[in-house]
This record gives structure tokens, C-alpha cells and sequence, in this order.
């Protein structure tokens, strides 16, 4: 009987794990080739010579870096093959991301990490995994939330797109051995963390979701 409710856990797990990576990639860039085009204010047939005023200008999101700016610049270059990209979109995805990739780093999930990371990243996610386990050290990481994340960079390399975000968060982490003491971090102490997350896709590929690429932490 217990073997039976066991096997039901697994299953219904597996259920959420797969419901949040999908909703994670649809906010990450998903898009099915059927989207209407930008709106268009359009003066009327009576008004000769009136302007066409895009919306998509209108609705430039509040963390839209100067369009002078190198990462202005950057965002102008990805919009000009992906006339689909969002930036709230993308910064809300970003924030999903952040949220499950942290917890899924604390908790040794490789799972969850691997469609979420790029394959280099994803590599030293699960080196330092497997080293907390050959050491019998577990993590634990509350995220009480996040500040704000914002572009810093933008730039298109041939058909890759990347976005550098600056990502301030506030979390409490605590590393412990396999005792159960605490040798690095704080089990209570809340502290601000700030990291510089880069993601990154191939704007010609099958796949529209970007992928985690770079991560560093900045040393001002």
C-alpha cells in the first residue's frame, strides 16, 4: 500500500516539474508563427499626409535602456530578425527562470536544470552539484525575493542574440555538512545578492526559448 501512494508522489511530482518548464519556456519567447503584426494608429483616409505612429514605440518597457546606449543598440539589432521579441515579456521569463534555477541548484535537481541552462553552464551547475554531494554537504537557499532585474546588455552576434540581466535578489543561504552545520552562509540572515545573468539563443533556430549562458557576479 505504501509502495502504491509512493509511486502516485512520483508521478504527480513529475506532473508540476513538467507543468513549470513549459510554462517557463512559454514566457521565455514561445511563439507559434500565427501572432497578429504590431497595432498601428493610422489616420484616416481623409487625413492626407498623416503620420503612422507605431504602438510598439508607445510601449517601450520602462527598463528600455537609451536607445543611444550600446545595449539600446543591442535590442535594436535582435529586434531587427526577431520582430516577435518582447522585453517585459522576456524580463518576466528571466524572472521565472531566476526563481527555478536557484531552486533547483539548492536542491541538486539536474532535471530541472538541464533544459533551463546551456550545456557549458549546465556543466559547472552539475560539477559543483556533485561535489556538495561527494563532500555530504546539502544547500539551502530562500529566496525572499527579487528587487529588480534589468538589462545591462544587449548584442547580436550573427544570429545569436544574448541579454545580459543584473538580477538583485535577496536570499538567505546556508551550506551545511553532514552533520547539519552550518560552514558557510547563515540560516537566518537575509542578504542581497547581485548577479549578472547573460541569456542567450540562435534567432534562426527551430527553438525560440533562450537559455542561461554566462553567469558572474559583479565585482562593483
Amino acid at each position: 500500500m505504501n509502495d502504491g501512494f509512493h509511486f502516485l508522489d512520483i508521478i504527480f511530482f513529475a506532473m508540476v516539474a513538467a507543468f513549470l518548464v513549459l510554462r517557463l519556456r512559454s514566457v521565455l519567447g514561445r511563439r507559434t508563427g500565427a501572432e497578429s503584426p504590431p497595432e498601428k494608429w493610422r489616420a484616416s483616409p481623409g487625413d492626407a499626409g498623416a503620420a503612422v505612429i507605431d504602438l510598439a514605440a508607445r510601449r517601450r518597457s520602462v527598463f528600455e535602456p537609451p536607445a543611444e546606449s550600446p545595449a539600446g543598440r543591442g535590442l535594436a539589432a535582435i529586434r531587427s530578425v526577431d520582430a516577435g521579441f518582447d522585453l517585459d515579456g522576456f524580463l518576466g521569463g528571466a524572472h521565472a527562470a531566476f526563481e527555478m534555477i536557484v531552486a533547483a541548484f539548492a536542491a541538486g535537481d539536474k532535471a530541472t536544470l538541464r533544459p533551463l541552462l546551456a550545456p557549458e553552464v549546465f556543466r559547472h551547475f552539475a560539477d559543483a552539484i556533485d561535489l556538495r554531494a561527494q563532500h555530504g554537504e546539502t544547500l539551502t537557499t530562500d529566496l525572499v525575493g527579487i528587487r529588480s532585474v534589468e538589462p545591462v546588455e544587449a548584442r547580436l552576434e550573427g544570429s545569436f542574440a544574448s541579454l545580459t540581466l543584473r538580477i538583485v535578489s535577496e536570499q538567505v543561504n546556508a551550506l551545511r555538512d553532514h552533520d547539519g552545520h552550518v560552514v558557510e552562509g547563515s540560516a537566518e540572515q537575509v542578504i542581497e545578492v547581485v548577479d549578472e545573468w547573460t541569456f542567450r539563443r540562435d534567432t534562426r533556430a527551430g527553438d525560440p526559448n533562450w537559455a542561461l549562458a554566462a553567469t558572474r557576479t559583479p565585482e562593483d
